[in-house]
């Protein structure tokens, strides 16, 4: 199944937010390599999906007295993803790996040392 193209970002949002409840959007802009308003798109679509709520810890006016946290729906989601993303990985490390053992016998094959 393709993914779409802010799944990764989706994920790697919500291991952070598991983490660290109290970050800012800025903070996650940072972490993530993100610029601030995607940031807020992704989190607005993990709000709506049902994924992440957003609490006032205190009586504030500014962003510092959020906190967001996964819900339940969120964390199975974030459960679904992992493993997809390890997944995904592996296939990815299986690929390179047999790329570098190709690699290795062709230079080994070119200067005569074989392994």
């Amino acid at each position: 199944m393709p993914r779409r193209p802010n799944e990764d970002a989706h994920f790697r949002m919500m291991r952070l937010i598991e983490a660290r409840p109290d970050i800012s959007q800025r903070e996650l802009s940072r972490e993530l390599g993100l610029s601030l308003g995607a940031v807020n798109y992704c989190v607005n679509a993990l709000i709506e999906k049902g994924h992440v709520k957003m609490r006032n810890f205190r009586a504030s006016e500014n962003k510092l007295g959020y906190v967001y946290l996964l819900t339940p729906a969120g964390l199975a989601q974030k459960t679904r993803m992992t493993r997809a993303f390890l997944a995904r990985k592996m296939t990815e490390y299986e690929a390179l790996k047999a790329e570098i053992e190709s690699i290795e016998a062709e230079l080994g094959q070119a200067t005569g040392e074989g392994k």
